[in-house]
C-alpha cells in the first residue's frame, strides 16, 4: 500500500506541475508588494522593539498598521495580539458599527458557525449577541455560488440596511469560496442602489491567494485573523481589521474604551512575529495552496469528491473532501495529526466546542494552537461528514501529512 501511495504521488505532482507554477508566479507579485510596503513605510529595527503596560502611541505597532494598510491600499488599520481570533475581530467589528434598530444583511448566506452565536442566530442562545442588543439580521443565499444579484439589489431600495456582511470562505458550509472577482461584482451592484452602505468583508483564509484584496474593489472593512494567512505560522496571536479611517477609529474604541481607541495597546513583544509572519506570507500561503491542490489530486484519484478540484481557481486556502461516513472523517483527521511535528502521538476525537451545535472534531499539531495557516483538519459530526483541510508551512511538509493521513484513513 506505501508504495502505491508513493507511485500515486509520483504521478499527482507531474500532472499538478503547471498549477504548482501559477502559485509560484502569484507568490512572488505578493512578495514584491510586502516588500515594497516594509520599505515605503520605511519600516527601521527600532520598529521590532516591544512595549508593555499601556503601550501608549507606540511606534513598532504603529509602523505595523502603517504597513498593513499600504498593503490593503486602506486608510487606516488595527493589528493588535488582544484580537485573540477572526471570530473576535469580526464581533469587535460589528458590535462597533452597529446600533439598536439597525440591520445588517449577509449576502453569502449563513455565516460560519461561531458569528451565528455573535450574531444570534444559531441554536446556542447568547445573552451577549447582537440580537439580544436589538440588532437585525437578514440573509440572501447563494444561487448556484453566485451572489443573487437581483435579491440583493432588490432588498436594498428599501435604503434601511445599515451593513452588509461578505464572507469570502465557504466556512462549515458546502458552498464554494469566492474570488475577488466574483465580489469585485456584487460590490459594483451594491453600489448602484447604496452608495452608503457599510461593506464588511470577511477575509478569514483568503489574504494573499490572489493579488487583489478586497478594500481594492471596494469593501469598506476587511477583518481577518493573523492565526491564518498573513501570521504565517510565525505570529502567535492576533488578528486585524483594514478599511475607511472613521469605521477602524469606531473598532478601537470598540476594543479598547471610547475616548482612548488606537491610542493603547502594548504589543507584548509580539512585533517581530507580526513583521517576520506578513513577510513570510506570501510564500506560506503559496504553500498551503500547493499542499491543498496536491491533497486534492490525490483523493479524487482515489474516488473522493473534493471542492475544489485541483485546477479550478481558488480563493482561499481551504481544501475539503466528501468522506461520507463518520469514521472515515475522524480517521482522516487522526491520519492529518499523526503526520504533524507537534503531538503526533495525540489521537483526536469529535467533542463539544463553544460556539458549534455539531461535535467537531479538530486535528493541529500545530507550533501556535489553534493555528490553520499550519496544517490542521476539522469537520463538524454532521452528514456527509466533510473535512475541511488547510494550511501546509511548506509544501514537503503538506505532502507528507496528506500521505500519512491517506495511509491512516486506508487502514
Amino acid at each position: 500500500m506505501k508504495q502505491d501511495l508513493t507511485q500515486l504521488s509520483e504521478k499527482v505532482e507531474q500532472e499538478i506541475k503547471p498549477i504548482l507554477e501559477k502559485i509560484d508566479k502569484v507568490c512572488e507579485n505578493n512578495s514584491k508588494k510586502v516588500l515594497a510596503a516594509f520599505q515605503e513605510c520605511r519600516l527601521q529595527e527600532a520598529h521590532l522593539n516591544s512595549s508593555t503596560g499601556y503601550g501608549i502611541d507606540e511606534p513598532g505597532r504603529n509602523k505595523i498598521e502603517e504597513i498593513y494598510s499600504h498593503i490593503f491600499k486602506a486608510e487606516d488599520s488595527l493589528v493588535r495580539s488582544q484580537l485573540i481570533s477572526g471570530t473576535h475581530a469580526l464581533a469587535i467589528t460589528l458590535f462597533a458599527l452597529l446600533r439598536p434598530g439597525d440591520t445588517m444583511l449577509s449576502i453569502t448566506g449563513e455565516p460560519y458557525d461561531t458569528l451565528q452565536t455573535v450574531i444570534g442566530i444559531g441554536k446556542e442562545a447568547s445573552r451577549s449577541s447582537l440580537k439580544t442588543f436589538q440588532i437585525n439580521y437578514e440573509q440572501i443565499d447563494l444561487i448556484e455560488n453566485e451572489f443573487d444579484i437581483a435579491k440583493i439589489q432588490d432588498r436594498l431600495k428599501r435604503k434601511d440596511i445599515k451593513l452588509i456582511e461578505i464572507q469570502r470562505s465557504r466556512g462549515y458550509s458546502t458552498r464554494k469560496s469566492l474570488t475577488i472577482e466574483k465580489i469585485e461584482k456584487a460590490i459594483q451592484a451594491i453600489r448602484e442602489i447604496d452608495k452608503d452602505v457599510i461593506i464588511m468583508v470577511d477575509n478569514c483564509y483568503g489574504e494573499f491567494v490572489q493579488e487583489r484584496e478586497p478594500i481594492e474593489i471596494g469593501a469598506d472593512i476587511v477583518v481577518g485573523s493573523l492565526m491564518k494567512n498573513l501570521g504565517a505560522g510565525i505570529a502567535n496571536s492576533g488578528a486585524y481589521m483594514v478599511g475607511k479611517k472613521h469605521l477602524i477609529e469606531l473598532c478601537a474604541e470598540r476594543l479598547t474604551s471610547p475616548g482612548i481607541g488606537k491610542e493603547i495597546g502594548p504589543s507584548l513583544n509580539q512585533n517581530t512575529l507580526f513583521i517576520k509572519g506578513l513577510f513570510f506570507a506570501p510564500s506560506v500561503v503559496a504553500s498551503s495552496l500547493k499542499t491543498a491542490v496536491f491533497a486534492s489530486r490525490m483523493l479524487e484519484k482515489l474516488g473522493y469528491q473534493v471542492d475544489p478540484h485541483y485546477d479550478e481557481k481558488r480563493a482561499d486556502i481551504v481544501q475539503t473532501v466528501y468522506l461520507q461516513t463518520e469514521d472515515k472523517l475522524v480517521k482522516f483527521c487522526q491520519g492529518i495529526q499523526m503526520g504533524s511535528p507537534i503531538d503526533s502521538d495525540v489521537v483526536p476525537y469529535p467533542g463539544d466546542m463553544g460556539g458549534y451545535d455539531d461535535k467537531v472534531i479538530m486535528a493541529a499539531g500545530t507550533f501556535t494552537q489553534g493555528s490553520t495557516i499550519e496544517l490542521s483538519c476539522d469537520g463538524p459530526i454532521r452528514k456527509p461528514y466533510i473535512a475541511y483541510m488547510q494550511g501546509g508551512l511548506t509544501y514537503e511538509y503538506g505532502k507528507l501529512g496528506i500521505l500519512k493521513a491517506i495511509e491512516h484513513m486506508r487502514k
